[in-house]
């Protein structure tokens, strides 16, 4: 839940940022804003968040803030249609997004300042009035079906084990469905529908005004005044249940004709940014496996030693990708995490050596933790790195709002900074012991030949690996010792569902 600021106006000026909760031009609860003026910058940025998500789905109702979302920010207004909204944005060479999360839901936009007023005007009209014309609803919902049917399901095996891995680990709790939906919900909803959630969620008292560039000092007054013309109301927190424990390592095969096998990995784990303990974690699961870097030990191990995929990855927190680029997408707040792995594709031959490779280097990360020069390398790393994630406005006003969210008493770049500052190698390796474990896994497998698979990790017999090329003896003496890993997974451990049922309801 965001956390709730004390009554009256609360500036906060820290690193540039300003952050309070100002007061309802109509009356009621305050309107929190943040804001990162930054007068010289051309640019404006907006981030328009509502305390709405998948979770907020009830009912056989999954994927209808999507569709909602999708249907606000890519439709026409009461005056405009779809297309005369794009004629409109098209000579103020304008961006206008949506990101549907679990939790949140934000509007995303940039802007040239000398276009400001007139974008604002556009912007709040799709915000406050949309058109809900039948045919934006159906060109909205058409690709959203696609993306369930014909992409997820059919061509991206790394993203159908990711979203598996969730709906896995997830199975009672309001997180396990994409925030796509189900093919079965998505077909069943209505113009009615989608006008009733946007009405019930899309309120005055649920929207937190985000703002960042170079825009005039009277400008968030009428951003705020504007927004007050929103509904009355504000959305009940969702009490968030305990995820269902994990004996052993769980495993489930989505079967699918595919060229390789994809492979996710990971558990629930009791912590999120708002704990003390965070930098700690992320720090450690830099060293394990740091997204797109050859500096994690994943990486180095799977792909540099032994050249088997593209990218071994590890991840502290629910992790996304900013299209784009190689870092954290923002806006993804949640307040139950999971801890995963994941392999990219590898040759279906070497799936389970792989996988007892990388649950083999979580557990010596358990058990033998972080050397002190492996720390000191990994923080040098880190406080370099994490800076490129603040590039843009954008991703500073994003990162911004997160921190609100988890409670944070200063911007979680910043935050983080400090954090990895202050840690020395003996408070990493507390937090992995803490945190940790390869004991009790769940995993997911896009596969083919599934029950050839299930055969192969049931019996826990040697999966010995051939290279096309030469490798060193000290990489060919570790790898008898891999193949021997025992994984323990039992026949009722393993499940296999065809990839054609994913989704469906």
């Amino acid at each position: 839940m965001k956390s709730q600021a004390a009554p009256g106006v609360l500036m906060i000026l820290m690193l540039g940022m300003l952050t309070f909760p100002v007061p309802d031009a109509l009356g009621g609860r305050p309107m929190p804003e943040i804001l990162l003026p930054s007068p010289d910058c051309p640019l404006v940025d907006f981030r328009i968040e509502f305390n709405v998500g998948s979770i907020h789905e009830r009912g056989g109702k999954e994927g209808l803030n999507y569709l909602t979302a999708r249907t606000v920010a890519g439709g026409g207004t009461v005056a405009l249609t779809y297309p005369e909204v794009l004629d409109k944005l098209y000579p103020m060479a304008a961006g206008l997004d949506v990101q549907p999360g679990k939790e949140v839901t934000v509007f995303i936009a940039t802007v040239h300042r000398d276009h400001l007023y007139e974008f604002w005007r556009l912007f709040s009209d799709l915000l406050l009035g949309p058109r809900f014309d039948e045919a934006d609803l159906a060109r909205n919902r058409d690709l959203q079906l696609n993306y369930l049917r014909n992409v997820l399901r059919a061509t991206a095996d790394e993203d159908l084990g990711k979203a598996g891995l969730e709906e896995f680990i997830y199975q009672n709790h309001p997180y396990r469905h994409t925030v796509e939906g189900t093919l079965k919900a998505v077909e069943s909803f209505t113009l009615e529908d989608v006008k009733e959630f946007y009405r019930k969620h899309y309120t005055r008292g649920n929207v937190i005004i985000g703002l960042a560039g170079g825009y005039p000092e009277d400008f968030p007054a009428l951003v705020r005044s504007t927004l007050a013309r929103l509904p009355r109301g504000r959305v009940r927190s969702i009490a968030l249940p305990h995820t269902r424990p994990i004996q052993g390592i769980q495993v489930r095969l989505i079967e699918k004709p595919t060229s390789a096998t994809a492979i996710s990995i990971g558990f629930p784990i009791k912590i999120n940014r708002s704990q003390e303990d965070f930098p700690a974690l992320f720090f450690a699961n830099s060293y394990l496996g740091e997204h797109r870097t050859f500096k994690g030990q994943l990486m180095r191990h799977l792909r540099g030693d032994r050249g088997f995929n593209y990218g071994d990855y590890s991840y502290a927190e629910y992790f996304e990708e900013e299209p784009g680029t190689v870092y954290p997408l923002t806006n993804i707040p949640r307040r139950d995490q999971y801890f995963s792995i994941w392999l990219r594709p590898v040759a279906h031959r070497d799936a389970h050596f792989c996988l007892r490779a990388a649950i083999r280097k979580l557990e010596q990360l358990v058990d033998d933790g972080m050397t002190e020069e492996e720390f000191e390398q990994t923080r040098g790393f880190l406080l370099g790195y994490t800076k490129l994630w603040g590039q843009s406005m954008s991703r500073r006003l994003g990162y911004a709002m997160d921190a609100d969210f988890y409670g944070l008493d200063r911007d979680y770049l910043g935050w983080l900074d400090s954090g990895i500052r202050n840690l020395n190698v003996h408070k990493v390796n507390l937090a992995v012991r803490k945190y940790l474990q390869a004991d009790h896994l769940k995993v997911v497998m896009v596969t083919e030949d599934a029950e050839a698979v299930k055969k192969a990790l049931v019996s826990d017999a040697p999966s010995p690996v051939a290279y096309d090329v030469p490798k060193p003896d000290e990489i060919l003496e570790e790898d008898r010792e891999i193949e021997k890993y025992s994984l323990k997974i039992t026949e009722k451990n393993v499940e296999i569902v065809s990839a054609r049922r994913m989704f469906e309801e």
